[in-house]
């Protein structure tokens, strides 16, 4: 524990002494970071491993503790085996799926836009959580901080998740956007973390300022590690947004398709299924409405439009 809380204090000053650029922008991503990939080969009924790709929307440690169960238990409904693929960044997932070498994916919904937007990814299912298939972008300080307000961190050092996450980038990004700023001229540093849980613990550590994180991963952890209940406070919180949907190629098989959405649908109706979602602190999988990721699609143009213009 120790070791990999040293790793993120190395890595946010690395990042805060470099500092970053203003519209962060992917280059060409390496697929070949450490997992093990099958072949590329066409999804079909069999016995043949359902590629399960996963960002570091948490840490890669939390992301096996967290997912494992969900995976076994798509295993044991599929009568087939789950391969895990973890990738760092949502890019790096959104590749994945667009070339062939994974089947299915838990994404952000920027990553969703874009990707529907690229080359027709599709929803399967989003998780429903207290009632509602919605999500909200926090902005996160110390509970000590000065700050009340965002107008307070002009000049402060922040702490931004991945740059195709809507609530760790894209939504206070496009905050600042109507304030008239852009993250290069409002902030003295950023850094992007790549997972939420260690932009959570940056807060919590004082390593920066503030933070922009995913309410479901911020409520998750806060009920998950008690020790950084009392650190961390929400000075902003946005409008909701469509939640991070679980998505697959257009080109998949559509009676498999047919089949993953029932499981994960139905995954409330019997008692494994049932507290997998528990432990996740999730209702219910359900078939979520496009609809609800246009103030994505819209944020996401205005940006890019101001980015573009400079």
């Amino acid at each position: 524990m120790r070791t990999r809380y040293q790793l993120i204090v190395l890595l946010l000053l690395f990042g805060l002494l470099v500092s970053c650029a203003g519209n962060a922008q992917y280059k060409k991503v390496s697929l070949n970071t450490g997992t093990q990939d099958l072949p590329a080969k066409p999804l079909r009924p069999g016995k043949t491993a359902l590629r399960v790709a996963i960002a570091g929307v948490i840490s890669p440690k939390e992301t096996l503790r967290t997912y494992n169960q969900m995976l076994d238990y798509l295993g044991k409904k599929l009568d087939r085996p789950v391969q895990l693929v973890q990738r760092s960044t949502y890019a790096e997932i959104n590749e994945l799926l667009r070339s062939g070498n994974a089947d299915l994916a838990f994404v952000c919904s920027e990553a969703y836009v874009q990707g529907n937007r690229d080359f027709g990814m599709e929803m399967l299912v989003a998780p429903e959580v207290r009632g509602e298939a919605l999500y909200y972008s926090y902005i996160i300080v110390p509970r000590d901080s000065s700050v009340r307000q965002v107008q307070d961190l002009k000049g402060k050092t922040f702490a931004f998740t991945d740059p195709l996450s809507n609530s760790g980038r894209l939504a206070p990004t496009y905050l600042l956007f109507q304030m008239g700023e852009t993250p290069d001229s409002f902030f003295s540093k950023y850094v992007f973390t790549y997972s939420h849980d260690n932009s959570i613990k940056a807060v919590a550590e004082k390593l920066v300022d503030a933070a922009a994180v995913d309410s479901l991963v911020y409520d998750y952890t806060i009920a998950k590690s008690p020790e950084y209940s009392g650190k961390t406070r929400i000075v902003w919180k946005s409008p909701p947004y469509g939640s991070p949907p679980v998505v697959v190629h257009p080109a998949i098989n559509a009676d498999f398709k047919q089949e993953l959405r029932d499981i994960l649908l139905r995954m409330n109706e019997d008692d494994a299924g049932k507290a997998i979602l528990h432990d996740l602190m999730i209702d219910r999988f359900v078939i979520p409405d496009d609809r609800a990721y246009d103030p994505i699609r819209q944020m996401d143009a205005k940006v890019r439009l101001q980015s573009e213009a400079k």
